[in-house]
């Protein structure tokens, strides 16, 4: 397990504890991402009192994905999970996890399970589910995934071999937030052997105002989101010949989000917010010709493109409605 902690004294004691429950079995890498407050001091405590499960990484900030990149270079496990300093796991879900991977016969590239938004205020917790799109109780391939339209694996769901990331090998860019989005896209045409266990495992806690997908934070950190953005791109463009449904998959997750980069632009709403989200398209349709000409038709690419002042504030208040349905933001 993987826990960047930037700033995180407040809050990530919950985080390390309910990681804590896994013994043994669980190594926990605390990354200080070059934290300012009493996180280095809460790191090292950690690492004093569980020495055998604990370990202690500290360097200058390099933000989310740096954070990453460093558990990534000392972890010894089998699998590895990255675990969001604010969020949390569910204690009765972790153990079945654990026991299912112990049992399996030989390790899998990638272990899915559901994850939970735990937005603030909210009175029910939305929870994403893969049983009506992944098989259950085996081993399977890409070929037998079917996820709905607007379901993604995002990184709460995943467990990755550590080895996988490791040959890729994955080096996610620093200073950057986003990243999840490459860690959830860039291994899956390294992963051939997955599993899905049914279970509510991931608490992503959301909705505090400063948090990095909080939409006015993100139209501030708008170029971060597009650096990431056609990073995914440049991914679809070099993946070759992938898998039938794999490339879908991928296809859609990337497209969702440039049409999420596209209505960040879009709700700036300045001259040169418009001329960032003609560049995004312009290169998509430079780099990824394939990928541009699925994206461009698809529903999303249309809603996001509509002409004119009336269209762009169609497309905004499409995006409204799928924030009140899914709950994102």
């Amino acid at each position: 397990m993987i826990v960047p902690c930037y700033n995180a004294a407040d809050y990530m004691a919950r985080c390390v504890d309910s990681l804590l429950v896994g013994g043994a079995a669980v190594e926990i890498i605390l990354v200080d991402d070059g934290s300012t407050d009493g996180t280095p001091a809460l790191v090292d405590d950690y690492a004093r009192r569980y020495p055998t499960q604990v370990r202690a990484v500290h360097q200058e900030n390099a933000g989310h994905g740096g954070a990453i990149n460093a558990g990534l270079k000392v972890a010894t496990g089998t699998y590895l999970k990255v675990v969001d300093s604010d969020d949390w796991l569910d204690e009765a879900a972790f153990h079945q996890v654990l026991r299912t991977l112990e049992s399996l016969p030989a390790p899998v590239d990638l272990f899915i399970s559901n994850y939970i938004y735990d937005k603030v205020g909210a009175r029910h917790k939305k929870v994403t589910r893969y049983r009506h799109g992944l098989p259950q109780h085996r081993v399977f391939g890409w070929p037998e995934v079917c996820l709905p339209v607007g379901q993604y694996l995002l990184m709460h769901a995943l467990i990755y071999r550590t080895a996988l990331l490791r040959d890729l090998p994955l080096q996610l860019p620093t200073h950057t937030f986003y990243v999840d989005n490459l860690f959830a896209l860039e291994p899956l045409p390294q992963t051939k052997r997955l599993y899905y266990l049914d279970v509510d495992l991931y608490h992503y806690f959301i909705g505090r105002p400063d948090q990095s997908v909080h939409e006015s934070v993100m139209i501030k950190r708008i170029d971060q989101q597009l650096a990431v953005n056609r990073r995914m791109i440049k991914v679809i463009a070099a993946a070759g010949e992938l898998e039938p449904h794999l490339y879908r998959y991928m296809a859609r997750y990337t497209e969702i989000v440039t049409g999420i980069s596209s209505i960040l632009l879009l709700r700036q709403g300045t001259p040169e917010a418009r001329h960032k989200k003609a560049n995004l398209w312009r290169y998509m349709r430079m780099t990824a010709p394939r990928f541009s000409r699925q994206a461009r038709t698809s529903v999303v690419g249309v809603g996001v493109n509509l002409p004119g002042w009336l269209g762009r504030h169609t497309s905004v208040d499409f995006y409204r409605l799928l924030q009140q349905i899914y709950h994102f933001n």
